[in-house]
């Protein structure tokens, strides 16, 4: 058993939340898991997870079921379980500070306004795992934000918003790869 590493995406379960902004995080997962054909049929850690091989790298992808403002509870229970060093556990979000179709990575730091970040960085006390950040940008002028990233997006936004899950998803398998830094050159364009 070689390194294992941890792709966790953020999201809300649930028909309802699906689309929505705040569930990129989920679809990337979904995405990555179709693609390499890790199945997401286990439940625990109060999550739905799955394990396989991505490139000859042991992973397991991980949807947190505790709704986003909670998600560090699923999160430090599998970091705990795998006794899992923080460098091997990338995390997949929103980040309303990006455009759309924008995707950064970044090796650690604060959640921004995010709380399925805050709830993971209070959970495991410590920022320093890298993330994957997808772009969905900012909310409209008199728009709540907790009504905007729970909103859908149009046709037009998913496309691009489709295509930064793929490159989310590229990017996350070469920090597992090559490590952050590399991730960030190719990525942070």
């Amino acid at each position: 058993m070689g390194e294992v590493y941890l792709f966790v995406g953020l999201g809300n379960p649930g028909t309802k939340f699906e689309n929505t902004r705040h569930n990129v995080g989920f679809d990337t997962i979904d995405y990555i898991s179709v693609k390499y054909n890790i199945k997401l049929s286990k439940i625990g850690f109060k999550a739905l997870y799955g394990e396989g091989s991505i490139e000859g790298i042991r992973t397991i992808l991980v949807k947190p079921q505790t709704f986003m403002n909670l998600s560090g509870e699923s999160v430090r229970e599998i970091v705990d379980w795998y006794k899992l060093p923080l460098e091997r556990l990338i995390v997949i979000y929103d980040d309303i500070d990006l455009e759309p179709g924008k995707m950064r990575v970044r090796p650690k730091g604060s959640s921004g306004t995010h709380n399925g970040m805050k709830s993971i960085i209070y959970q495991l006390q410590d920022d320093s795992f890298p993330r994957v950040r997808i772009g969905i940008g900012r909310a409209p002028e008199k728009w709540d934000l907790a009504d905007y990233v729970l909103s859908k997006f149009s046709k037009e936004d998913r496309q691009v918003i489709d295509q930064s899950i793929v490159k989310a998803a590229q990017a996350a398998i070469m920090i597992a790869q090559s490590g952050t830094e590399k991730a960030m050159n190719s990525y942070n364009k």
